[in-house]
This record gives C-alpha cells, structure tokens and sequence, in this order.
C-alpha cells in the first residue's frame, strides 16, 4: 500500500527531520546505539519477521536517556547554571538525573510520596535532589511547578517538549540503518514523544512505512485522540478506568499537545493490550531472548501476538523500550504466565487423612515425571468430612497432556482431583 508525505497540517513546533538528525549527532557519544536484531525464535511463533530494538540496553535501561541528554545538552547557558526540575516516578528521573550530572547541570527530581524506595535511591544515586512531594501525580506535578518558580529552575517536561521528542526520535533513524527493509514499527505509547519522533524520522526516511501505535487498558487517551482526528472507523475506546498496570511507563491519561497533533497526522493504527497480553510478552521476551522488559517495553510485542493476521509476513520492529521491573514483580508475573501455559499446576486432592496417603500422591506424581514444587493441607476450612483432608500441590510439568497424564494418574489412584485454573 503505498501512502502520502506526512500532513503539512502537523505543527512546526514538532522537531523536524533535520532536527532529530542534529540530535542524534549531539547525543551519539552519550547514549548507546543499541543492537536492532532480528529474533528468529519469536517470529516463526508470531507469523512475521521480527527485529527488536533493545532500549533497554541504555544506561538507565531505558529510551528516556535520548530526550533527556537532547533536552539538556541544548540549554542556554543561564539555564543550565540555574539547573534544572523534572517530575516522574520512574525512568525520566533517571535519565535527567544522570544526564544532568554528567553535564555538570544540578538537577532536581520530584517525585510522589508512594514512589518505591529503589527508585528514590536510584535517582539519588545519579546525583539528583529528589523531593517526595504528594499523595498522587497531579499533586507532585503541581509541587514541581511551585519549585521551578521559586528556585529559577528550567522544566525539563517527560514527553511534550520538541527536544524530548527529537531524541527519541534518533530510535527511528538507527532503526531504518541497521533494519532498512522494516515494512512496520509498533510503538509503546503513553504521552507520546517516542511514537511522535519515531514517525516523523522514520517518515523522512521511508513515506510508506507502517507505524502502529501500542495503549494499555485504562489508559486509551492517545487512541482516542487518534480517532478523533479522522480515523473515525477504528472502534471506540472503552472508558479509561486507571488503576494499577504492568505498563507503568505508558500509564499517561493524555497525550502531549505536540504529541496529539502528531499521533493523529502519522499514525496509521492503534491496538490496545490488557495485562495478560502484557504478561505474556514480558515472559516471551525473558525465556526466549532472555532480555528483561518492563510492561511498556513488551507492549510492542503484546500487540503482535494479539493480532497476528495484520502482521503475517511482514517486517516488523519493535522497541524494547525499558526494562526497570521490579525483580519481585518479575517473578510474579513468569509464574503466572507458566501456570497460563501449564508449565505449572495447582492441583487439588481429597485424601484420606491417614498415614501414606501424601506418600502416595508422591509416587503417583513422580511416576508421570512430574515434580512437586509445593504442599498444603486444609484440614479446617473445607466441606470433606472428618477423616478426609484437603491436599493442594504445585507441580511442573511439561504442558496440557503431561497435565491430563497426571490428573488421570492421580484420579486412578482413587484421589478425587480438580485442577485450580489461572485466569
């Protein structure tokens, strides 16, 4: 399908082409050029020729390092000597705090007082002051603000700011290098300056590329600004209901302003991902090319896997554009993907309440080449009778017919067995 230049109509306060091509040249020496590398395991599993773009390489193991170096590097000198004020409870911080230190700039973070103590001392270490301030975002938004009139500070804005986007646009021009045959880019979005300097980069270069935006549920702002803005066929949004999300990084209510102009006059698709969508990505992405991502950063892929028919056979890149997870969410979330996967099981048995009975279970489970990664038992809150107990087992196994073989072993043993299915 061939397609038209870019809008006129998207607004000259955008970074231009040239622009983005200045900032990669500013920022080569300071960020990685990280590796674009085609994935021979996940794409046979999704249909299309994958090629992923490992952000999360970076330094701060992040993207937001290439806005944040742009953004500093281009201050007037007053500015710099005055220093500088961010908000964000995530990888912004980082990326200004550490930029900003290595320019000799002081600068000062702000962030929500819920904000996890590993990102508090992460910033800090970078040489950051950071300021706890707030019982949700729009509270510690509202301190930084106060803060950068009271100290003469220069706000170094997350995402709609045309420095910030011009960086994380130098993603597009590497892109495009190492990959220049990509017929599609599928990119995370939150407030919207990845997507937006990407596509107009990747425009410049190539007029008839694919590029497809990535939302989160309960948090469609971008999606719906895109239909708004003429693509009136796409299916509405449902209501954003917030809450808690793997993808905190693309956890944003709206889009940027710049950024909206843009989504609306680039971008030629959106998909909206759920959490186990999520989940299943970030675990892919950990077990076959054993990179760790955050939510945002297996948005992309997430996307891919839910509508493998609008990429069968096509080149596709992907940015990996973070991987600051928690290790303990990490965990959490491979072991609910293994038990969507049935690569572990809880099982649940009626047994006599009587010597050997456990012995029993044991041998019938190690019989099948199972392990037994964990025992209970219920004697007081269940409806067995007295002599009867509740025994409930994790076990790992190899897939749905290793399960059944187990299950049906058990059951032939005279165990009454129910599996307990994750959602």
């Amino acid at each position: 399908m061939s397609r038209q230049a870019p809008s006129p109509t998207v607004p000259v306060a955008l970074p231009s082409a040239d622009d983005i091509r200045a900032a990669h040249a500013r920022i080569a020496d300071q960020i990685q050029n990280t590796p674009c590398l085609h994935s021979r395991t996940l794409s046979a599993i999704a249909g299309c020729e994958l090629y992923l773009k490992f952000e999360n390489l970076q330094f701060t193991a992040s993207f937001k390092e290439r806005g944040a170096a742009n953004r500093l590097m281009t201050l007037d000198p007053g500015a710099a000597t005055h220093g500088v004020i961010a908000v964000s409870a995530g990888n912004h911080a980082q990326g200004v705090a550490y930029h900003a230190r290595r320019l000799g700039i002081a600068a000062t973070i702000v962030m929500p007082s819920f904000t996890p103590a590993g990102k508090v001392e992460n910033t800090r270490r970078l040489g950051a002051e950071v300021v706890l301030t707030g019982d949700n975002f729009a509270q510690a938004r509202s301190a930084m603000e106060a803060l950068a009139v009271e100290r003469s500070l220069t706000i170094v804005h997350p995402y709609d700011d045309a420095a910030i986007i011009a960086g994380q646009g130098t993603i597009g021009l590497e892109m495009l290098e190492a990959q220049p045959s990509l017929d599609t880019l599928v990119i995370a979005v939150g407030g919207g300056g990845l997507i937006s300097g990407i596509a107009i980069a990747a425009r410049a270069l190539r007029p008839d590329i694919e590029i497809i935006g990535v939302q989160v549920a309960g948090f469609t702002g971008a999606y719906r600004a895109w239909r708004a803005a003429g693509h009136e066929q796409a299916p509405e949004a449902p209501l954003d209901a917030g809450g808690p999300t793997l993808a905190e990084g693309i956890a944003v209510d709206a889009p940027g302003r710049l950024n909206e102009a843009a989504i609306g006059a680039l971008i030629d698709h959106m998909t909206i991902v759920r959490e186990p969508d999520i989940e299943r990505a970030m675990v892919m992405l950990l077990d076959v090319e054993k990179t760790v991502v955050e939510g945002a950063g297996a948005a992309g892929l997430a996307a891919v896997l839910v509508d493998p028919q609008r990429y069968r056979g096509k080149r596709v890149g992907l940015v990996l554009c973070g991987g600051n997870v928690d290790m303990l969410t990490l965990a959490d979330v491979t072991l609910r993907q293994l038990a969507r996967e049935n690569r572990l099981a809880r099982l649940s048995l009626a047994a006599p309440d009587s010597p050997g009975s456990l012995a029993r279970i044991a041998r019938t489970v190690g019989g099948e080449g199972a392990n037994i990664e964990e025992v209970s038992h219920q004697r007081a809150f269940t409806d067995l009778p007295a002599r009867q107990v509740r025994i409930e087992i994790t076990i790992s196994i190899r897939g749905t017919e290793h399960l059944e073989r187990v299950v049906s072993a058990l059951r032939a043993e005279g165990f009454d067995t129910a599996v307990n299915r994750p959602r």
